[in-house]
């Protein structure tokens, strides 16, 4: 079945929008002429706000810790499309519990009354460890599904650009790389262009409604064999170093921060690896192309 067009009128707001993926969705929309309001904050970074204008996004100021202007950026929103996390860009007062919790319920209780109809949210798969980021996106996730508005919520696995960097260690520029386990199990490591591509598909489409979508890149390999590919593309050998699953678990185990018992529970849950199936998620939701591991690794040297 394709995808019903969106309706041009219908505004989308976005939050998260200056955000990696918050900006690409916004981005994609304005492409396909839809009306974007991109949430931002007093404290976003002007050159984020004045590339989301210049794509003809209607920019208005809020935070996800202020009800008030969640009622106000949402009056008029057909749809609701929220990438936003206290993990990705921490302020003054930003939590786990403020902002991952407790913001996206003010978000979604702001707009239902508001009068949107849809809400798309981006999560992530199930992790057998309990840890305080994945209790809130559960919870959030629950609310959800009990509002009148209709959902998608899309749970990719590891985002190559993060994972996949020298801010996680990953670093093909200098031929080194930290592995988080014993490096063999495969994850469908997934490009964030693509998460975009699939949320803006989710629009319109009568098989995204009401559902909870897991999504995977177009090859699943275990760290050691992304390494293999960045010594092809490098021509480099990689001094690769191991963090032993054991030690997550006792980073896990020892952490008293909200974020810091996350962070050691997102790292055991890359160890563990999670490799999807995408031939029924691709019937519903067709996004040709999607960028593979060697694609991303060849443009990032």
């Amino acid at each position: 079945m394709s995808p019903i067009p969106m309706i041009a009128t219908e505004i989308s707001l976005v939050v998260g929008s200056t955000g990696l993926l918050g900006s690409e969705i916004c981005r994609l929309l304005s492409g396909q002429g839809g009306t974007v309001r991109a949430l931002v904050r007093e404290s976003s970074n002007p050159e984020k706000v004045a590339r989301l204008k210049g794509l003809g996004a209607e920019v208005v100021r809020g935070d996800l810790k202020d009800r008030v202007s969640l009622e106000a950026a949402c009056r008029g929103a057909g749809t609701v499309i929220s990438t936003a996390s206290s993990s990705v860009s921490m302020r003054e007062g930003d939590s786990i519990e403020s902002v991952d919790l407790q913001g996206q319920l003010n978000l979604i209780e702001a707009a239902e009354p508001a009068g949107a109809t849809y809400f798309i949210l981006i999560s992530f798969p199930n992790v057998d460890i309990d840890f305080p980021l994945q209790s809130a996106k559960r919870a959030v996730e629950e609310r959800l599904r009990r509002s009148r508005m209709a959902y998608t919520i899309l749970q990719p696995t590891c985002f190559m650009e993060v994972w996949l960097s020298p801010a996680l260690g990953f670093d093909p520029a200098n031929g080194t790389a930290q592995i988080y386990g014993g490096g063999h199990n495969k994850t469908s490591w997934i490009s964030f262009q693509d998460v975009a591509r699939f949320a803006v598909a989710a629009l319109g489409n009568p098989r995204a409604k009401n559902a909870v979508i897991k999504l995977g890149g177009p090859d699943s390999l275990s760290p050691l064999e992304v390494v293999r590919l960045a010594e092809q593309a490098t021509g480099k050998k990689f001094v690769v170093q191991y963090v032993p699953e054991e030690a997550l678990r006792a980073q896990h185990g020892a952490a008293t921060d909200s974020l810091q018992k996350s962070f050691a529970a997102l790292m055991l849950y890359y160890a563990r690896g999670d490799a999807i199936d995408m031939t029924e998620t691709l019937r519903a939701l067709p996004v040709q192309h999607r960028k593979s591991v060697r694609e991303y690794l060849q443009a990032s040297i």
